[in-house]
């Protein structure tokens, strides 16, 4: 279905503001599919055509990024995103079994959606809460320490229209297309909401802090030097290119790897003034 004029006048105006946050516009492709896809809850082709002409690239040079992340979708799916973590430990402590009892109680397997629409089930690899194991994420936020039975009850609760709140996180599940333009940088307002870093968390961050641990110092940023020992770390003018990917007011804010904040040589100016 194409996109209304007013979708239209509205996605415009969006993605001026996310170029408007990059020095390289080719930099803004990652936000701007979770732009369109928050507008259509999946990457279209009319998406992808949107994302290649604000940026000047190929629909081919879209697609292939597309492609490559599992977080962008190819096809429409349900309001709620429903992932089982089945990496080592979530799976040894139930993650295969909450799968496998998702699957029977939804009737469907991995990367489809439910006939009315709700739900999108997926197997997930790591979400770097293994402290909470098993974990099922739902539109990317946590529901920590899961069983079979909650997590069927969980589900009931997404497609009776009752979202329960996350484990940690916002007080407030969103859906899939709201949670999309959160992605795309617009502040949805939640970010101070609800419980950060819980207990198992904070127990190892304790243990450290009284044994004296800490973390081991990174390699010095800068240039290859000239004995063709490996270049360091970092972004900007001495760490290499990779400053062009941050947004600029991230860059400006670390003086030792400035970034300028206005679009670099490659017609920047110019693609940002087609919108």
């Amino acid at each position: 279905m194409a996109l209304s004029e007013e979708a239209l006048a509205r996605l415009h105006g969006d993605a001026r503001q996310i170029l408007a946050r990059y020095p390289q516009p080719r930099s803004a492709l990652l936000p701007l599919l979770h732009l369109v896809q928050s507008e259509e809850g999946w990457v279209s082709p009319e998406g992808v055509e949107l994302c290649a002409g604000w940026l000047g690239l190929t629909p081919a040079e879209v697609v292939a990024v597309s492609t490559f992340y599992s977080m962008y979708r190819r096809k429409p799916g349900g309001a709620y995103q429903v992932g089982v973590c089945t990496n080592t430990l979530c799976g040894v402590l139930g993650g295969d079994a909450i799968l496998e009892r998702l699957e029977e109680h939804l009737g469907v397997e991995h990367g489809e959606t439910t006939p009315d629409g709700s739900i999108t089930l997926e197997h997930l690899e790591c979400n770097a809460a293994c402290d909470y194991a098993p974990v099922v994420m739902v539109n990317w936020e946590f529901f920590d320490n899961q069983t079979p039975s909650s997590a069927t009850d969980l589900v009931d609760a997404l497609r009776a229209g009752q979202p329960p709140a996350p484990s940690r996180g916002a007080t407030r599940l969103c859906s899939f297309r709201e949670i999309e333009r959160v992605l795309a940088g617009f502040d949805d307002g939640l970010a101070a909401e609800g419980t950060g870093a819980g207990e198992p968390s904070l127990a190892g961050l304790r243990l450290a802090r009284q044994r004296g641990w800490s973390a081991p110092a990174g390699p010095s940023r800068g240039r290859a030097n000239g004995d063709g020992s490996a270049p360091g770390t970092g972004y900007g003018p001495e760490g290499g290119p990779s400053g062009d990917d941050a947004p600029a007011h991230t860059a400006v804010s670390d003086p030792a790897n400035p970034t300028p904040a206005s679009p670099s040589e490659g017609g920047g100016a110019e693609k940002k003034a087609q919108l």
